[in-house]
Parts: C-alpha cells; structure tokens; sequence
C-alpha cells in the first residue's frame, strides 16, 4: 500500500509540473509578441520547443492525476489538489496554445506587417501584462497565496481594459487599415485576452485548492 510519504510527492509533482507549465506559457507568449512586434528578433525553433514541453507536461500531468484518483483515493484537502492540478494544466496548456496562435498569425501574414504603429502600444502593453500574469500564476500554484491570486484577477482587468480601448481603435471611423488588417488585429486582441482569462482560472483554482472555496462563481464552499 502506497506510503503516506510517497503520496505527498505525487502532490508536489503534481504542483512542480503545474507551475512549470504556466511558466511555459509565458515564455511562449512572450516570444510571441516578440514575432508580433519586432519578427526579426523572434526564434521559431525555442517557442517551438516551449510549446512542446508544454504538451508533453500537460499529458504527464493527466496521467499522473488520473493515477493519483485510482489508487490514492484522496479526499478532502487532498483531493482539491489533484483535481485544481488537472484544470490547471489545462488552462496553461491552453494559454500556449492562444500564444502560438499570435505566432501562427504572424507567420500567416508574412511579408505584410500585422501591427500598425497606431496600436502597437496596445500589443506591447497586453504582452507584458499576460507574460507576467503566466509567471505569477507560475508561483502563486507553488505558495498557494490567494492574495496574489487576487492580484492575479485585477491585473487581468488592466488587460480586458486594454483589450475595450484597442477594439475602440479598430472599429473608429478613424481607422486607416484595411478590413483584413483589422479582422487579424481584433483576433489577435482576443487572443491575448483569453490568456488572461485562462491566468484568472488558474488563480480561482488555487482558492478552490487553499480554501475550498467553488472556482465556481456562486457556488458554496466544499
């Protein structure tokens, strides 16, 4: 039978791997916005890399829950901290897969420039932002702090808040792009902001974890 010791370092495998994967995910997004604002400077093959160690961590952690489940059978405390686990590697799998998309755009894109100098203050600033919210994510799913969480929630505001003043922009009579420019600047802003929806999940299930508070909106503690 499985030792009380061994179990306690599936859990922190389990919190290694996370926090790992949204550290990934920022530095696929930061490499991202790299290829969104200066392609010259941005390397295929390192985001490449990062996006595949993502994936492969995403899986590992599945498997390692899934175990975890069968044969630990945890409850209570325990069992909040695989289950927030599987929802967290699948919001940083997820923000990897939202950076790679701002790459792909780009890449699609080529030799035309996306990014006008009307609103590349915006992609710079959402870039920033979300990278750093990754990395916050990254380790407050190690320290469990819910006031960092919380700070986690409220820099996301400052990127949907950048996200409003952008699509403002796009759909001003003052806009001078064209149509397709502005379809791929509208996606791209969608992008970003998503990944910092996905950060904000990850916060909300490190309260479930700390707390046992529903990442649920409205739903009573368990």
């Amino acid at each position: 039978m499985p030792t009380r010791s061994a179990f306690r370092k599936r859990l922190d495998a389990l919190t290694e791997d996370t926090s790992a994967m949204c550290a990934l995910a920022g530095s696929v997004m930061a490499q991202a916005t790299t290829a969104l604002l200066r392609y010259d400077e941005f390397d295929s093959a390192a985001m490449q890399d990062d996006l595949a160690e993502l994936h492969m961590k995403h899986r590992k952690v599945e498997r390692s829950a899934l175990v975890t489940l069968a044969c630990e059978a945890p409850v209570a405390r325990d069992l909040r901290y695989v289950v927030s686990a599987l929802h967290i590697a699948s919001d940083a799998d997820r923000m990897g897969e939202l950076a790679a998309h701002v790459a792909r755009t780009v890449h699609r894109r080529r030799p035309a420039p996306v990014v006008t100098e009307s609103v590349a203050g915006y992609f710079e600033a959402m870039g920033r932002l979300v990278v750093d919210l990754a990395h916050a994510a990254a380790a407050v799913v190690v320290d469990g702090d819910i006031v960092r969480a919380d700070r986690i929630r409220q820099t996301d505001d400052s990127v949907d808040e950048l996200h409003r003043r952008l699509f403002a922009v796009l759909m001003s009579r003052d806009w001078d792009g064209g149509v397709q420019q502005a379809v791929d600047l509208i996606l791209l802003g969608r992008f970003y902001e998503r990944f910092g929806d996905h950060a904000t999940a990850i916060a909300d299930w490190i309260e479930f974890r700390t707390t046992g508070n529903s990442p649920l909106r409205g739903d009573t503690a368990c």
